[in-house]
């Protein structure tokens, strides 16, 4: 059963400026294993954040560094979850999160679908 579902767009370019004008803000959004990855892939990544956030029903005190974008073994993005994140999935039900990552034409973009554990 589908427990929620978020969405985000990011502009790749104001994401990048916003980034040039607050240098403080790559290391308050993003992990370590992150933080050096191409702009793209940045914008891509907090779209996934933003979109995870919303399909948890966008509670307050989620922490950024508690979700992290990665490449699963066979080369699709996955989401680990930890603290603040992981406790309000647990909270709804969520056992699985499928992710799914797009950047073209400027625009990063990113879905997210959490699902219980049943089959």
């Amino acid at each position: 059963m589908i427990i929620g579902v978020g969405i985000d767009v990011v502009d790749v370019a104001r994401f990048g400026a916003a980034l040039e004008r607050t240098p403080a803000l790559r290391e308050r959004l993003f992990t370590e294993r992150e933080r050096d990855l191409p702009l793209a892939s940045l914008a891509a990544r907090f779209a996934a954040k933003e979109a995870l956030a919303k399909a948890l029903g966008a509670p307050v005190g989620l922490q950024w560094h508690d979700a992290e974008v990665h490449r699963g073994r066979d080369g699709r993005p996955r989401l680990e979850l930890t603290g603040t994140v992981a406790q309000r999935a647990q909270e709804l039900g969520a056992a699985r999160s499928h992710l799914s990552l797009s950047h073209d034409a400027g625009i990063a973009s990113a879905v997210v679908v959490l699902e219980d554990a049943r089959p």
